[in-house]
């Protein structure tokens, strides 16, 4: 094999030789056309690059800035789009799911209502299929919701509103909060939620509390959210207009807003904080289902202030000890059943919150931080659960969203564990120790991020096409403790189970996967993990077999990080903990609050 350097906008290149890109084009479309191919790929793909990775610095290592072989990803990408499922009606309707009892509808670029459920059905009196023109809105007031769904489709930098607008009965206003989301498919919709709004239990008194209002300003101020006009306030109070007009201007110079707009605005965003209640996941109900020895648990599901749903499972004790488990981008979210069992008797409830593109819960634009926003609502389920203080469990990769969450957080945490744990990979060697299906994605994180999105997708399509059970195999072929592992039955329903999130008949979180991989965590975080000596501790449990993270990888981490605590399992690769949670949970116990 060999390659060639060419000048690129004053770039020193490092790319393929003509016949090496022409044969790992044939390979692509290969792929492309059918993904039980996908290793002859690999293999191929492999023997190129491996040489260019010598060649560059790790601190600023992307290769194959090339145009031509771009654009070939980019039509093998479309050829793997026509063999994804397609966007059914039942996708559309879990995208409405959290809004159970709020009508709900979800627009495409030329006002046609793709979806609604049944409450929005009911309140606007909409046809089977539906056009905006069919909402029950004043004619005077449908530019502005037009207005509004067009910046919601074109601008980058807003993908939320609020919009008041006039509906078609005299006096009545409909509210119609906004938020723009993605379909499986990659297209984009605006979810529309309107003015049926439910008010938590006490939600006065919250308001009477935060802003100093008597009863009647608070009683006022949920009439406006109601969408009561002030003569129908005064009417229902028997007050006069202007007794309701002066109590409006109190509301107004309390809360500090400057129109009755921007006072129904904070109401609902108030309502958004306060109404985060946890529920098991609306509409039919969602579980998480095993096929021999594994107990079912219902997903629980929280609506962000942006309107995202957040899905996530608690295991072990419903009412127990709380431990926060990261469960890895393969969305491993259960473990083996006499793991779930023993956490129950040990009192541990271990939380696992779905990050977004996972199950049910939503994902965001490509032009959000994921990260960012995987922390996020990793705190907010935290939160929800009222949990105040906690120790972390994650697996692998993870141990970067451990860190990041005890940096951004250090009261909240109480230690970390990290089972098969990675630190950050700071020289080139520790990429190419790993095993070839490793090293293809992770070096392509590393080297090639722009060409990753098709490898991870392949992939999936071959997960799904030859069943869970062979691609475990390939993948961890040589690794001996984890083909064990794959074998045990317990283990296995887990591995499988539990990773439905990620991939299933119906749902494929490739593009999720994708944008963990290169939104941080293969750069150089050492100043982020070395801010945590002497804060809490900081456990690594790691295989001597592990294909990502071998033994001579995790020895530069014991000289790295002295003053972490590393274990070592000989019987063990990169899924040890499903087979070794007995040690795992032994290390996490005592970091537990009580």
């Amino acid at each position: 094999m060999t390659s060639t350097r060419r000048m690129t906008d004053q770039i020193d290149v490092v790319t393929l030789s003509d016949s090496d890109r022409d044969a790992a084009i044939d390979r692509l479309y290969d792929v492309a056309l059918d993904p039980a191919r996908y290793e002859a790929l690999l293999d191929h793909w492999e023997s190129a690059i491996s040489p260019l990775r010598a060649r560059v610095d790790i601190r600023m290592p992307h290769l194959l800035n090339d145009p031509q072989i771009a654009e070939h990803f980019r039509r093998a990408t479309e050829f793997l789009d026509r063999l994804a499922p397609e966007e059914t009606d039942d996708g559309l309707n879990a995208m409405l799911a959290p809004f159970d009892r709020v009508p709900a509808l979800l627009l495409d670029r030329s006002y046609h209502i793709r979806a609604a459920n049944g409450a929005a059905r009911q309140a606007m009196v909409l046809p089977e299929t539906a056009q905006i023109g069919d909402l029950p809105i004043h004619a005077a007031d449908m530019e502005a919701l037009t207005s509004a769904l067009d910046i919601m489709f074109d601008s980058r930098e807003k993908d939320t509103a609020v919009l008041r607008v006039r509906a078609v009965q005299a006096d009545h206003l409909i509210v119609f909060r906004l938020q723009r989301c993605i379909a499986s498919d990659g297209t984009i919709l605006v979810l529309a939620a309107s003015n049926a709004v439910s008010m938590p239990p006490g939600f006065c008194e919250i308001l009477i509390e935060a802003f100093d209002l008597t009863q009647t300003e608070a009683e006022i101020l949920c009439h406006l959210v109601d969408c009561r006009s002030v003569n129908d306030i005064a009417v229902e109070r028997g007050r006069s207009v202007d007794t309701i007009r002066a109590q409006i201007k109190s509301l107004l110079a309390k809360t500090e807003t400057h129109s009755q707009l921007e006072l129904v605005r904070l109401a609902l965003s108030m309502i958004d904080m306060t109404a985060m209640t946890v529920r098991t996941a609306p509409g039919p109900r969602v579980v998480s289902r095993g096929f021999a020895t594994l107990a079912e648990r219902d997903f629980k599901s929280l609506i962000t202030p942006d309107g995202r749903r957040v899905d996530y499972l608690i295991l072990g004790a419903q009412r127990g000890r709380p431990v926060l488990y990261l469960p890895l981008d393969f969305g491993l979210v259960r473990w083996p059943a006499s793991a779930e069992a023993c956490a129950a008797l040990r009192g541990l409830k271990v939380i696992v919150p779905l990050r977004p593109g996972y199950g049910l819960s939503d994902m965001v634009d490509r032009s959000v931080d994921y990260d960012a926003t995987l922390l996020e609502d990793t705190m907010r389920v935290l939160q929800a659960e009222r949990v105040t203080r906690c120790p972390i469990l994650c697996f692998s990769g993870d141990a970067y969203y451990a860190v990041k969450l005890a940096r951004a957080h250090p009261f909240a945490f109480s230690g970390i564990v990290a089972c098969s744990g990675m630190l950050p990979l700071t020289r080139r060697e520790q990429f190419e120790r790993m095993h070839k299906w490793h090293r293809f994605i992770m070096a392509g994180a590393k080297y090639t991020p722009h060409l990753l999105p098709f490898m991870v997708k392949a992939g999936f399509l071959l997960a799904r096409k030859i069943g869970k059970r062979t691609f475990l195999h390939a993948v961890y072929g040589n690794s001996a403790a984890d083909v064990a592992t794959i074998e045990d039955p317990e283990a296995f329903e887990a591995l499988a189970t539990g990773s439905e999130v990620a991939l299933s008949e119906n749902h494929s979180a490739h593009e999720a996967f994708s944008r963990q991989l290169v939104s941080g965590q293969l750069d150089d975080w050492s100043a982020e993990v070395e801010a945590l000596r002497g804060k809490l501790p900081v456990i690594f449990i790691n295989g001597t077999q592990d294909p990502q993270v071998p033994l001579a990888t995790v020895d530069e981490f014991r000289r790295d990080y002295d003053w972490i605590e590393f274990h070592l399992l000989e019987d063990a690769g990169q899924l040890a903990f499903f087979r070794h949670w007995r040690v795992v949970l032994d290390h996490l116990t005592p970091l537990i609050a009580d």
